[in-house]
Formats: structure tokens, sequence, C-alpha cells
């Protein structure tokens, strides 16, 4: 390793397996630069030095990130894609050392400017501390910007009782009446287990209701034995989805599809159905 100066800035010749590499220490005093020199000789020795951790892009990072949840934890993508269509618009076309605490609280205030709650500004905030420890992981960068989190509501209390279940159930479409008896019943997360059910999870000579493994918060499978009222309710909805199949005249594998209605687009009909906010809030309080 060597000194030299370029211009008014002193450069430092570095080898790693016999190739030079050269690197600015951005700095006109000499005693400065000696000290990175001195650093970087430290990192070489140790094989933790990075060469151009100052020219990599947010975009880079982002790449690596949805390529590693594609190659080890595909199921959580969908997750992934949202917190980034926050993040990307932000920080987009940004040099990842340049993003600090400063930019991360920027960003923090357009996010609560624009209505976003404490805990979903934190869910990307997380998001972006594994990007960032992804990055150092492979060896792009040599530390990670220090993010503070927001201060989230305590968990909320309570439970929903059966006579304050059934007031809203009674109030919402057939096929979503069966949606949340299956929620309600079995204690199974609405969006993320009970809306993404296929027609092959049901079982109904077997009387039995599935989640395949890598549909479940923990990746585990799941098999259930059905109660005589959700036995009923699943094989009157199976019904319905498979006239649905006759009409359009093709395969509809979701258990809980977007069904014909007066404020269902024709084009979802048929298609799997995210969630059922729009119904369920107004149901909630018309039911008070």
């Amino acid at each position: 390793m060597s000194l030299y100066k370029r211009g008014d800035l002193w450069w430092v010749k570095l080898y790693r397996d016999g190739i030079p590499i050269y690197k600015s220490t951005k700095k006109t005093d000499r005693r400065e630069a000696q000290r990175l020199h001195d650093i970087w000789a430290g990192e070489l020795r140790q094989d933790t030095f990075v060469a151009n951790a100052d020219r990599v892009r947010y975009e880079e990072l982002v790449e690596d990130l949805i390529r590693h949840y594609q190659n080890t934890e595909g199921r959580k993508l969908v997750e992934v894609n949202t917190r980034l269509k926050h993040l990307n618009p932000f920080f987009r076309g940004t040099r990842a050392a340049r993003i600090d605490v400063s930019l991360v609280s920027k960003y923090v205030e357009q996010r609560k400017a624009n209505g976003a709650a404490n805990g979903t500004i934190n869910r990307e905030l997380g998001l972006l501390t594994r990007l960032f420890t992804l990055a150092l992981e492979n060896r792009q960068l040599t530390q990670v910007p220090g993010v503070r989190k927001l201060k989230e509501p305590p968990p909320r209390q309570g439970f929903f009782e059966h006579t304050q279940f059934e007031a809203v159930r009674r109030l919402l479409p057939l096929d979503l009446q069966v949606a949340v008896t299956v929620a309600y019943t079995l204690g199974w997360r609405t969006q993320s287990e009970v809306l993404t059910l296929r027609h092959h999870c049901l079982d109904l000579e077997a009387e039995t209701l599935r989640l395949d493994p890598g549909t479940t918060k923990n990746d585990d499978g799941r098999l259930v034995y059905l109660t005589p009222e959700l036995k009923t309710l699943l094989s009157t909805q199976s019904e319905r989805v498979k006239a649905l199949e006759r009409k359009l005249k093709r395969i509809i594998p979701w258990l809980f599809p977007h069904l014909p209605g007066a404020h269902i687009s024709r084009r979802l009909v048929g298609t799997q159905r995210k969630d059922f906010r729009k119904a369920w809030a107004p149901a909630c309080k018309q039911a008070g």
C-alpha cells in the first residue's frame, strides 16, 4: 500500500491478491490520509476491506434484497414489495453511504405527513435496516446507518364477543360470512390464511381444511377437522364457486374469489380476494 497525490487529494494504492485497487481518501491533509491508509491496511489484513462502498446505490441494495427473499423466504416477497412502494420513491438514486439518520428522519416526516401510522413506518424502517445489514454481510458497505424507531401504541386489548361477531357477520355478503366464520372458529389470519385458501385445501369427505407448508406465518403446514357448521358453510361456498366456474367457463382455484356484485368490477370477478375491509367496516358500523 502507498499514498500518492492526485490533484489536491491524497489517494491510496492497495493490493488484493496481487491486483491493484485505487481509492481516494478525499483528504487534502497527509496525516488524515495516513490515518485512513492505516485503517484500510488493517481491514485488508482481516479481509473486511470494501473498496467501493461510497459508490453503491440504493437500487443495487434493493435488487440484492429481493434476490435474497426469492432464494430464501419467497413467502415474504409480497410484504417486502408493499414496503418498497414507499421506500423506493424517496431513496431511489441515492448513494447508500449518504443514507444516514438525518435522511431517514426526513423520510419519516414525509410518511407521517402522508398519514402513515407509526407501526407502518416502523415496518418500513425495519426493511431498510435489513437492506443495509444484508449489504454489510455481502461486503458492499462498511456500516449500517442508525435508524430510530417510532413509539407505537400498545396492543389492542379485549375480545370480539360472540354476540358482537354474530351481529357483524349477518350484515356481510354470504361468501364473506363463511370466510369470517373460518377465521373466528379456527383463529386463522383472514388475509394471509383464509382468503388465500384454494379448493384443494378443502376435503369435505374427510371433513378437513388445511394450510399448505409455506403459507402460514411460521411456514409450517396445518390441518384441522371441520365443525358441523364449518362443513355446511364451506360446502355451500364451494358450490358457489363451482357455479361461477360454469358461468365464466374457466377454473377458479380460490375458495373465496370475488363474486359478482353491484360494486364489483367485471374484471375482478373470479380473481383472488385480497381483503374485504370495504364490506367489513360498514358492517361493524351498522352493527354498532
